[in-house]
């Protein structure tokens, strides 16, 4: 999970009404988040070739006031997966900006380190992320910018008609290491286009791999446009 600080000008044509754009000391950001899933069910249904797969997405922080108090969430820019069905689904589901590209993960373990790299395929060459960590991973410390990065437990999708649809996302808080290096062969342009280009070829101002754990999303709802 790599962060880069962002302007909010470029984030407010993203969220719908009643959204905010969250914030930590001050300054939104928005992460490269590579990751695997393993076991995926889609309604409790396990699909046949569809439920191990990477994927690596570009998101940012938000919050929202309900009834029920502060729900601090996330919302994807982009989202990149190797199977069709996959982004065909999430967007149909949840009107997500998935896209399907030909992808790779390795998983590399060499006396205490470890190395997580995902790749991916655009514009006639292979990009790719990687992170080295060593040792245990560590529960995240209270009110730390790396726990603000992990602990965000709702998803918001604006719609094509500037509404939003608001889904749970359920887990035990992550533990992370924290990072021995972080290496990137890649062009955020040809992955995001100009704008995000321009923002990603910067160094990111932090990073850290985050354990992962059993995950469960609810259906989305949508929310009142009142």
């Amino acid at each position: 999970m790599a962060q880069w600080p962002v302007p909010s000008n470029m984030l407010e044509p993203l969220i719908g009404p009643g959204i905010e754009v969250d914030t930590f000391e001050g300054s939104p950001y928005v992460s490269l988040v590579g990751l695997r899933f393993t076991g995926t069910r889609v309604l409790g249904v396990p699909i046949p070739f569809h439920q191990d797969f990477t994927e690596v997405n570009l998101r940012f922080y938000v919050r929202r006031e309900s009834p029920e108090g502060l729900r601090r969430g996330v919302v994807f820019i982009s989202e990149i997966v190797p199977r069709f069905w996959i982004a065909a689904v999430a967007r149909t589901l949840y009107k997500e900006k998935y896209r399907s590209l030909p992808m790779s993960h390795r998983l590399e373990r060499g006396g205490e380190a470890t190395t997580w790299s995902y790749g991916w395929r655009v514009a006639g060459r292979e990009h790719s992320v990687s992170a080295t960590a060593a040792g245990e991973p560590k529960p995240l410390v209270p009110g730390s910018r790396d726990e603000f990065i992990a602990e965000h437990y709702w998803g918001y999708s604006k719609q094509p008609d500037g509404g939003v649809v608001e889904y749970q996302v359920k887990h035990p808080p992550w533990r992370a290491w924290s990072l021995e290096s972080c290496s990137f062969d890649w062009s955020p342009k040809d992955t995001y286009g100009p704008e995000w280009g321009e923002l990603l070829a910067a160094p990111p101002k932090f990073a850290f791999v985050a354990e992962g754990s059993d995950v469960t999303v609810s259906w989305g709802e949508r929310l009142p446009l009142g």
